[in-house]
């Protein structure tokens, strides 16, 4: 697959490379090159990064980094059963844990919520750092959603981090799904006070907490497009010749504004 002049393999993490000295400098450089371009597209084009990363696997399988890359760019592209087996392979060689939530959640995808939830009971877990631990009770509480047990599902993700002010990376997206757990419960209030404590939270848009808001709400937001169109709405006439009636605002000065995001991990 090309791979574009300006990619040289010096942008992938250090540890990597360290990982990578293990190969033919050429092979390395080969394989770097490819891993930078999986980072560069797995977000907006998983398909591509998807055959970037198999590149990768053929060149260089026997490194940890490059199957757990693999396992990564199948998880983005659905394909979970080829991604629990890249995941499975990368902790057999580095021994950590850190992979441990993600593998649950491909047992999520592959329609065993039942496992999620006993690997969320297993000693793995309480290995993991604090991010990697909220990882797996967002994962836990998905499970339990996937199995109708929704109020379950809102018991798992009240936490000590849920009910911290301060803002940690994983702040937004525990408390989105949280406010989502609450809504699918029929606890609308409480949904929306959740959802506008993630948006505040959010300050990367790593959620759409600003659109449910806004459902929640009843705001309709007219498209850019469209409202170019509407010049000047005195001059609008009905087809009796008739001046039209304006068109309404949006919405008024309490309006919640837009942010772009997305719930993860197949989210919880």
């Amino acid at each position: 697959m090309p791979i574009p002049d300006d990619v040289t393999g010096e942008e992938i993490d250090k540890d990597v490379r360290q990982e990578l000295q293990s190969l033919p400098k050429g092979l390395a450089d080969d394989v770097s090159r490819n891993l930078v371009m999986v980072a560069r597209l797995i977000d907006e084009e998983p398909e591509e990064a998807y055959g970037y990363s198999r590149v990768a696997l053929r060149l260089a399988s026997r490194v940890a980094a490059v199957r757990e890359a693999a396992g990564f760019a199948a998880y983005a592209t659905q394909r979970y059963s080829e991604a629990l087996a890249e995941f499975r392979a990368s902790r057999r060689m580095t021994g950590g844990v850190e992979l441990w939530p993600v593998m649950a959640d491909c047992e999520r995808g592959l329609g065993r919520p039942e496992r999620a939830l006993a690997m969320a009971g297993e000693p793995e877990t309480q290995k993991l750092d604090k991010a990697g631990q909220v990882e797996m009770r967002l994962v836990a509480a998905g499970a339990r959603r996937d199995m109708g047990q929704l109020d379950a599902a809102i018991v798992t993700l009240q936490s000590p981090e849920l009910a911290s002010s301060s803002v940690q990376p994983w702040t937004a997206r525990l408390r989105y799904a949280y406010a989502d757990a609450l809504l699918a419960a029929g606890r609308e209030a409480e949904a929306r006070e959740w959802f506008a404590k993630a948006l505040e939270a959010d300050k990367d848009g790593a959620t759409d907490a600003s659109d449910r808001l806004a459902e929640i709400d009843g705001v309709e937001f007219v498209d850019a497009m469209d409202a170019e169109d509407v010049t000047d709405v005195t001059d609008v006439k009905d087809t009796d010749g008739a001046s039209a009636a304006p068109v309404a605002d949006a919405g008024d000065d309490d309006a919640p504004a837009t942010t772009d995001g997305e719930a993860d991990d197949r989210d919880a």
